[in-house]
């Protein structure tokens, strides 16, 4: 998984986002955390499977899923413990947003829309005991 990571951002980079910059009908962004006990910057490739329009501005909608597996990813783990994060569209500028797990309500009505946008998630939650968190995105200022 890490050596496709590596790949996909390495062809983000050296096409300036034309190959790669999404994924079927999802967007890729690239999410950059804070490691929660390291305090380095850590980087991770993700998709969009849905966007939410704000008056704040679009919220994206990430999947914490890390393929079905019991464990959260570790992306996740960090934006839980430093929610200003900073995304960036593949070939686009960084900006900074705010991390916040979706809650039981807007997980029960955002789940069907990802689902559809990728039916694999629902394979993916079918795999754990775990409930699959979504994180939602939001724009902040720059701090």
């Amino acid at each position: 998984m890490r050596a496709m990571t590596s790949l996909h951002r390495a062809v983000l980079r050296l096409t300036h986002g034309r190959v790669g910059a999404s994924l079927g009908s999802m967007r890729v962004i690239e999410l950059v955390t804070r490691g929660r006990k390291s305090g380095a910057e850590r980087r991770a490739i993700l998709t969009v499977p849905i966007v939410e329009t704000s008056p704040g501005g679009d919220v994206l909608v990430v999947v914490a899923s890390r393929g079905g597996d019991d464990q959260p990813p570790a992306w996740y783990l960090n934006l839980v413990a430093e929610p200003r994060v900073v995304v960036a569209d593949a070939g686009g500028e960084p900006r900074p947003y705010r991390a916040r797990t979706a809650t039981e309500a807007e997980r029960a009505r955002l789940w069907p829309r990802v689902t559809t946008a990728y039916c694999g998630y629902a394979e993916y939650q079918r795999k754990t005991r775990r409930v699959i968190p979504l994180v939602l995105l939001e724009p902040a200022e720059p701090s």
